[in-house]
């Protein structure tokens, strides 16, 4: 069957798929996750075997050892799906909520319903996780999935999407609301890009050039998150012992997540203070700086920065560093190279925090916090589907609300329009 015909008729039986999917009870779908959590477990073995296919083809193309153990699943990485699934089963299920109901002068009642969006697909690359993580959101939401991962896991994929099938074959629920692409074909992805009749929403996840692919050759809404370049700004009234502290943990703790911070911006009225003091703790945790020539008047060895340093995400243990004359020459560095993923102000100054709250319009502000908590699960949501960065329809961590829609609603008595 060529790869055009086998999209379609997958992304066609998602399509009634979903139909079903969405008028399923919260108990259904609890009781579904709950058993694909179990299934997993029991099934590790199985998932570890197969998970050896992938990772003996990584080290003989030469994957680096970060890549290989982003592909690895243990025991322990097994669990947290399991563990994932069953805290999605507890979360409050957003399908059939009533968001507003009012009254209008001729005794009609209007409200808004949220539904789930129908067909979601998810592109993909590396971590085997996201298979079970994604599938678990979708489906709690009431949609069908079609979750297409790079070649690298296809072995392991597949085998996770087979464990779960089997748990909805086993309930006597639509096997092809959760499919997994199992094909190598890289024509895939682009056919799938093509079905605007049948899927609703692409959400593609990995790097930005996987990204940009996606959003370029898609007929279908996409959600679309570039990168994450995050600045902090130390204001000149800020405490800089806790700045020292928030900037290291953005940093430091996890450089290679989108939350990370990228760019510190420091006030002139503390940068000959604070500069030494924050150099000197990331230098010992292994960061390598980049400054501005005013930064460098400070610091003398800080290696120069270029333009391309304001754009970077470095996913690295490399910060870029600017002295800024003001609250206004920081908030203008953060429209022109920010990436409208997460923003961070240190302040004692009250009402500077609120001006920074209202008037940076990236997905994500925070005052006084670190960019690390710039993450669905930290931020209450319980679990994400990923990040957005553009504005329509969500923007910034995706949870289970993020993959309903809102219908209208109508109650009336008899009324007629005259």
């Amino acid at each position: 069957m060529a790869v055009h015909e086998e999209m379609l008729d997958l992304a066609t039986a998602a399509q009634g798929a979903a139909r079903q999917m969405a008028v399923l009870s919260s108990g259904v779908k609890n009781e579904l996750l709950r058993n694909m959590a179990a299934a997993l477990e029991a099934a590790a073995s199985e998932l570890q075997q197969e998970n050896q296919k992938d990772l003996q083809a990584a080290r003989d193309k030469g994957l680096a050892a970060a890549l290989v153990d982003r592909l690895s699943l243990t025991a322990e990485r097994i669990k947290a799906m399991a563990d994932g699934l069953r805290e999605v089963a507890a979360l409050p299920d957003p399908v059939g909520e009533i968001t507003g109901m009012w009254l209008r002068p001729n005794g009609i009642r209007v409200g808004r319903q949220r539904i789930p969006l129908g067909v979601i697909g998810i592109i993909y690359e590396s971590r085997p996780n996201v298979t079970a993580d994604a599938a678990g959101l979708c489906l709690k939401s009431g949609n069908a999935v079609i979750l297409r991962g790079g070649s690298e896991a296809i072995h392991s994929n597949r085998a996770i999407g087979t464990v779960l099938q089997r748990v909805m074959v086993e309930m006597g629920l639509p096997q092809a609301a959760l499919q997994v692409v199992t094909t190598r074909d890289r024509n895939a992805v682009t056919e799938l890009l093509k079905l605007e009749e049948q899927i609703d929403l692409i959400i593609p996840r990995g790097g930005e050039g996987l990204i940009r692919f996606v959003a370029e050759n898609s007929r279908i809404p996409v959600i679309k998150h570039y990168k994450g370049v995050c600045h902090t700004y130390v204001d000149r009234v800020a405490d800089l012992q806790m700045a020292e502290a928030i900037c290291i943990n953005e940093k430091v703790q996890r450089p290679g997540v989108c939350n990370a911070l990228e760019t510190l911006l420091v006030h002139q009225d503390v940068a000959d203070r604070f500069l030494p003091q924050i150099t000197a703790a990331m230098r010992k945790a292994g960061v390598e700086l980049r400054g501005c020539e005013r930064s460098r008047q400070i610091v003398a060895d800080l290696i120069p920065a270029t333009e391309d340093d304001w754009y970077a995400e470095y996913l690295d243990l490399i910060l870029a560093v600017r002295v800024v004359t003001d609250y206004r020459q920081a908030k203008e560095h953060i429209e022109t190279y920010g990436s409208l993923h997460t923003e961070v102000i240190i302040t004692d100054d009250y009402a500077l925090s609120q001006r920074f709250l209202q008037e940076i319009n990236s997905s994500v502000v925070m005052v006084n916090a670190s960019s690390r908590f710039s993450d669905g699960n930290q931020l209450g949501l319980g679990a994400e589907i990923g990040i957005s960065t553009s504005k329509l329809h969500s923007f910034g961590p995706m949870g289970l609300e993020d993959l309903t829609t809102r219908k209208f609603i109508v109650l009336g008595s008899g009324q007629v329009r005259g």
